[in-house]
């Protein structure tokens, strides 16, 4: 069975497709956040503060963390940014991390102060990423987001999209890096422009389960987009892919329509044994009067445990796939 091990200071997660839906928190990144991006560049870290303790509050697995706060000169202000960031995030919750940029020099520094086995976000199938990304994936033993598309773009054949996230998984074992160390996202398109696009990806789930047996993720929130009430949208879309193989998703925890979905489907999927953690979460649960909303669940983070351990899908990902 095919499990990829990622770990802060104290603690590990496993993702698999036998464990529990893994949830990476989207929020810690500036990408279409004028303010958050505004606040970074200044030094003030308080939403990035504000949005660690919520995202472990509310279910978080792991968090995402993206400090590409311009485009104006990125491999000069960004990795220290990120440096920066990451600290400040790993002494406030004890998750996992994923470091998220598309800056090589970032991704490195990164590294070098991350606690535990972070993930890579991400590896493209461009040679000049491969060559780039790779040997710093070798050395310090951490596992590493493939996205499916390479020099030509994103292609809208599926086909195509997984023989480029093959040619990854082949790449990363030339460079001794193991198939379970790698997590492909296979690019979720938004089903408003692209009526099968979510029929391309369950197909794709399958075969990438089946045939190269890795673990998956994406960005969750790609399929709704353009599409008014996006979180029913989302929250139907996340236990259909489960069902397909998914095994993790970078997401917006705080929304709880999705994270229910999330719940729910880890139960009906058996990786919530004795429906241990839907309990737990939901036992206060009563419907407001008339129905129409619903009471806060108990904080809980996804592993079902005290959350006092404890946006938007784009950034270092958006200028990887800008190309396409």
């Amino acid at each position: 069975m095919t499990r990829t091990i990622v770990a802060s200071a104290t603690r590990e997660i496993v993702i698999g497709f036998d464990q529990p839906f893994c949830v990476i928190g989207e929020r810690i990144n500036p990408t279409g956040r004028k303010k958050l991006a505004a606040e970074m560049v200044a030094g003030n870290f308080e939403t990035v503060i504000k949005d660690a303790l919520e995202q472990a509050a509310c279910g978080a697995t792991m968090l995402d963390v993206n400090a590409g706060v311009t485009s104006v000169n990125p491999n000069e202000t960004e990795p220290g940014l990120l440096v920066q960031t990451l600290e400040i995030v790993q002494g406030l919750v004890d998750l996992p991390l994923s470091i998220d940029s598309s800056v090589t020099a970032a991704i490195e520094a990164g590294l070098r102060v991350a606690k535990g086995r972070p993930l890579v976000n991400s590896v493209t199938g461009e040679e000049e990423k491969l060559e780039a990304i790779l040997p710093l994936v070798k050395k310090y033993n951490v596992p590493v987001v493939a996205i499916s598309n390479d020099e030509t773009g994103i292609s809208m054949d599926p086909d195509v999209r997984f023989a480029v996230a093959k040619k990854i998984v082949q790449r990363c074992a030339d460079h001794g890096i193991p198939a379970h160390d790698v997590v492909v996202d296979p690019l979720v398109m938004p089903i408003g422009a692209l009526g099968d696009a979510g029929r391309q990806v369950f197909a794709l789930l399958r075969r990438l389960r089946e045939e190269l047996k890795v673990n998956t993720t994406c960005g969750l929130s790609n399929i709704s987009f353009g599409l008014p009430h996006r979180h029913g949208i989302n929250a139907a879309f996340i236990p259909m892919v489960i069902g397909a193989g998914m095994t993790s998703a970078i997401m917006n925890p705080v929304r709880p329509q999705e994270m229910e979905a999330v719940r729910g489907a880890n139960v009906l999927n058996g990786t919530d044994e004795n429906c241990t953690n839907w309990i737990r979460t939901y036992k206060d649960y009563k419907p407001a009067e008339g129905g129409q909303a619903v009471a806060a669940p108990t904080a809980v983070n996804a592993l079902g445990e005290g959350a006092g351990n404890g946006g938007r899908r784009r950034g270092g990902r958006e200028a990887r796939m800008a190309r396409g």
